[in-house]
């Protein structure tokens, strides 16, 4: 093995500036049916906060280099695994073992490694696949959503609400989208959103209904959880469908069950590994079609290597807006560049 890979390696548990440390690893192996990728951008999430605390379901054991999200080279690949050297592609890591993003080199399942079209910057590959993939099953496979529906997206300017509010748009939805404070509303706004709901400002049920003149919500989009998912369960519309895609918030909605029983709702649960390689395949073409033509991606924000810990403790809480994508040192990007400080947004 080659020394030398630098990476972010949690060894205890705590808040992410406390536990994320810039130390020197050994280049990662790929087994068989893995690969091995020099990473060019590592997406930043909730997730990676989570994991650094210890409280998310997929925490690995201590020692482990968390980054759910890459984009990078094919440089080593392990038995079974037929991809060319020097293949860009984007792909969701090991994370769940312990090698994950935020390091020079990562290791991935070839079967969630997925292709990078040329013109797609690395920043915005890197962003790219677990946000829209799981936006694309849940409105598309689970939900069935219309044109001229009314699609509700709580935690709209985050990494994962910014991708349904953009995918629900371009699908033809109406949007409400559903954040805290106008310059995260602002962003929804730009990415297609039709009403803009202030969750610090007014009750989620109640701006609801009043927004779709008391039809309710046809779908709702729910990775935050907590009250305002149970508010908005509180306003789907007859035949409503709520999506239960995560729980930012600390904890899932609290659903009424006669609440849906009522309205004839349902509660859909989303999640993004339950499908086939041919299923993801099918459904990555579909979204790489979409951001061909310019009407979903594009709001990625990249920030240096040495800026993870601090990113990563910032979207901890909630003070980052849309997704940010940490660049490997001497890579450069055709992509909007963010500086992560005291007081950032």
């Amino acid at each position: 093995m080659v020394a030398g890979v630098r990476a972010w390696q949690v060894d205890r548990h705590g808040a992410p500036c406390d536990v994320l440390r810039l130390v020197d690893l050994e280049q990662p192996v790929p087994g068989p049916g893995e690969v091995r990728l020099s990473v060019r951008a590592a997406a930043i999430g909730r997730p990676d906060a989570l994991m650094c605390r210890g409280t998310y379901p997929l925490t690995p054991p201590l020692p482990f280099v968390p980054g759910q999200e890459v984009c990078g080279v094919v440089e080593a690949v392990g038995t079974g695994v037929d991809l060319a050297l020097g293949t860009r592609l984007m792909a969701v890591t090991n994370f769940f073992d312990g090698r994950g993003g935020f390091a020079e080199s990562a290791i991935a399942l070839a079967a969630t490694c997925f292709r990078v079209p040329d013109e797609m910057s690395d920043v915005d590959a890197a962003a790219f696949r677990i946000g829209f993939s799981t936006a694309w099953i849940g409105l598309v496979r689970r939900a069935a959503l219309q044109a001229g529906e009314w699609l509700v997206v709580l935690g709209a300017a985050g990494g994962s609400g910014a991708a349904a509010v953009q995918l629900g748009h371009a699908l033809g939805a109406r949007v409400v989208a559903v954040a805290a404070g106008a310059e995260k509303l602002d962003l929804c706004a730009r990415l297609g959103a039709e009403v803009l709901v202030d969750r610090t400002a007014t009750a989620v049920r109640d701006a609801v209904l009043e927004a779709t003149d008391g039809h309710g919500a046809d779908v709702v989009y729910d990775p935050v959880g907590g009250d305002a998912a149970t508010g908005a369960s509180r306003a789907t519309a007859a035949g409503g469908r709520l999506l239960a895609v995560g729980f930012a918030s600390g904890e899932w909605a609290s659903i009424s069950t006669p609440d849906l029983v009522a309205r004839n709702a349902s509660l859909l649960g989303v999640y993004a590994g339950g499908f086939t390689e041919a299923e993801n395949d099918t459904d990555h073409e579909a979204l790489l079609a979409l951001a061909a033509a310019g009407r979903i991606g594009g709001f990625a924000t990249a920030v240096d290597f040495d800026q993870i810990a601090r990113t990563v403790e910032l979207v901890a809480g909630d003070a980052v807006i849309g997704k940010y994508v940490a660049r490997s040192p001497g890579e450069d990007f055709p992509s909007k560049m963010g500086t992560i400080g005291p007081g950032s947004s």
